[in-house]
C-alpha cells in the first residue's frame, strides 16, 4: 500500500510539475502515472549500476555527480516512453530536482496524517 501511495504522489507531483515548468511535457496523469512506475523501476535497477561504476567522479565532486545521474535516469525514462518529453538535460536536472524534494514533502505530511 506504502508503494501505491508513493507512486501516486510522484504521478501527481510529476504531472503538476510538467504544467509548471515549460521544458516537460506530460498529456495526462495516466502518463504521469506510468511515468512514476518507469521512474521507480530505473531507480531500483539501472540507478545503483551508475552509482557503483561513477562512485570516484561522485566522491571527487562531493556527490554532486548524483544530479547528473538522477538526470540521466529522467531521460532514460524519457526514451523508454512515448507520452512525455523534456526538452534537454538542464529541463531534466531542474525536473529531477523539484520532483524529488516536492515528492519528499508531499509524502512526509501524508505520512504524518496517517498516524
Amino acid at each position: 500500500m506504502n508503494l501505491i501511495i508513493r507512486l501516486f504522489i510522484t504521478a501527481a507531483v510529476a504531472y503538476g510539475l510538467s504544467i509548471i515548468l515549460k521544458g516537460v511535457h506530460i498529456p495526462n496523469f495516466t502518463d504521469a502515472l506510468i511515468l512514476a512506475v518507469v521512474l521507480a523501476l530505473l531507480n531500483t535497477f539501472i540507478k545503483p549500476i551508475l552509482v557503483i561504476l561513477t562512485l570516484p567522479i561522485t566522491i571527487i565532486t562531493m556527490g554532486l555527480f548524483l544530479f547528473v545521474i538522477n538526470a540521466l535516469i529522467i531521460l532514460l525514462a524519457d526514451r523508454l516512453m512515448d507520452g512525455i518529453r523534456i526538452d534537454g538535460f538542464w529541463w531534466a536536472v531542474i525536473f529531477s530536482l523539484i520532483l524529488s524534494v516536492a515528492s519528499s514533502v508531499v509524502y512526509s505530511m501524508v505520512e504524518k496524517k496517517s498516524y
